[in-house]
């Protein structure tokens, strides 16, 4: 799951969304200098990247990109699975995504001294270009899976993917539904137990 995916999964708490949203950037066990609630999206987040890698309809999402993009499959089907939820929103959510990406981006100011380097370092972008709200188009998807292309060392022509995801739309969107009421329920139940 991507940054969208994420942030939805982790309730109603700003600072257990910021601890999901920035979890990627932590190592280890570096978590625990944390504020307990960001220890607590982190955890999340690990909890769902373990239970998305295992899942048998995400694993048939990225068979499906394996033989042009390898181990990079499973990092465009978070994107993908992120522009679905976009793009589907008003099934997932009663409020508006634009106002629930805006609420989430004027957490991230608030609590701005709570965030790790590397978020506080990320955050002008993601919200200059609005990354969340892009994921809703095909074209925001591309220009997102660009320009994580350009952040990798070695090429791996993440945006081409985008021909893949227009192939096989309906069944990147029907794995996603699935996969998504399972992935909620999961981080429900881990949630509850936090």
């Amino acid at each position: 799951m991507n940054f969208l995916a994420h942030i939805y999964l982790s309730g109603d708490s700003d600072l257990i969304k910021i601890g999901n949203f920035m979890a990627d950037g932590v190592r280890g066990n570096k978590f625990l200098e944390l504020d307990s609630e960001i220890q607590k999206g982190i955890v999340l987040h690990r909890t769902i990247d373990t239970f998305t890698d295992a899942h048998p309809v995400f694993r048939q999402s990225t068979k499906r990109l394996h033989d042009n993009y390898h181990h990079f499959s499973g990092v465009i089907v978070d994107v993908f699975y992120d522009h679905f939820l976009a793009k589907n929103w008003h099934l997932y959510s009663e409020e508006k995504l634009e106002d629930y990406v805006a609420n989430f981006y004027e957490s991230l100011d608030i609590h701005h001294d709570l965030l790790t380097e590397k978020a506080q370092m990320m955050k002008p972008y993601m919200i200059q270009q609005n990354w969340l709200l892009s994921y809703q188009t095909i074209e925001g998807i591309e220009k997102i899976l660009s320009q994580m292309d350009n952040r990798i060392k070695r090429e791996s022509n993440l945006q081409f993917s985008v021909q893949e995801l227009r192939l096989y739309y309906q069944e990147f969107e029907e794995e996603f539904t699935i996969f998504f009421k399972d992935v909620q329920s999961h981080s429900s139940e881990k949630l509850f137990s936090l």
